[in-house]
């Protein structure tokens, strides 16, 4: 297989700025690792080190805020053939952060591709989730219906996480001693997660070469700007005959 045509980006919604240590980009590394032994070119941005509005428009500084660092964290965004969102839990939830990036997603669902299609259209998006109490599969649920429902397609397995046993405890990746003795990191050793992140790296550059080799989807029933200039393709309300 050759996936050097591809390229990802990995946005961490951790609420820790730089450079503060975040188990959510430590197994983020995880799946980095893969990509760069697949000589795929890729990127790491964490949100909140960014002032990027709050919002559901492409610029909000058209809207009364003094700043808004999306449209230009938006370039990196539409150029990458792979989106990959990292979160930690709270409250058994996906990040502030995480929410404010999914808003600024659908605030671009108003543009297109040069098919008519929606913008992410022919773009393939997967989650990662940390933390020490249970969630993922919910924070999962709600992150990866919101990429599809903005346009982005979701393969098999598009997500992973560690969150160790329900209840606090130690991060993913947090050093611990036992007998004075400094254990391997927590998580490294989880088959579970392992597994988990290396299928969810390797279904999303599968799904992402399939696409780049047809060039996304046709347009055929699904183009917005054929829409609005009537097509209709085969739909017909059998009721109204």
């Amino acid at each position: 297989m050759d996936f050097s045509d591809i390229n990802a980006i990995y946005i961490n919604c951790t609420l820790k700025k730089s450079p503060q240590e975040s188990h959510t980009s430590t197994l983020m590394n995880v799946s980095q690792e893969i990509l760069r032994k697949e000589n795929v070119s890729f990127e790491e941005i964490r949100l909140i080190d960014h002032d990027v509005a709050s919002g559901v428009y492409p610029d909000m500084t058209e809207y009364g805020w003094e700043t808004d660092e999306w449209p230009q964290l938006y370039k990196k965004i539409i150029a990458a053939d792979i989106l990959i969102i990292g979160t930690p839990i709270w409250l058994g939830e996906k990040s502030s952060e995480t929410q404010k990036l999914i808003e600024r997603l659908y605030a671009m669902s108003g543009k297109v591709n040069d098919k008519g299609q929606h913008v992410f259209y022919g773009k393939v998006g997967g989650c990662i989730i940390t933390g020490n109490e249970d969630g993922i599969k919910h924070c999962a649920m709600g992150i990866l219906y919101s990429l599809q429902h903005v346009g982005y397609s979701i393969p098999p397995q598009a997500d992973c996480g560690w969150i160790g046993k329900v209840g606090p405890g130690p991060s993913y990746g947090d050093q611990v001693w036992n007998d004075e003795k400094l254990n391997t990191p927590v998580g490294f050793d989880s088959d579970f997660t392992n597994r988990n992140t290396t299928f969810m790296t390797y279904n999303l550059l599968h799904l992402a070469s399939m696409l780049k080799r047809y060039n996304g989807y046709s347009n055929y029933g699904n183009s917005r700007e054929q829409w609005n200039n009537g097509e209709r393709w085969n739909f017909e309300n059998p009721e109204y005959r």
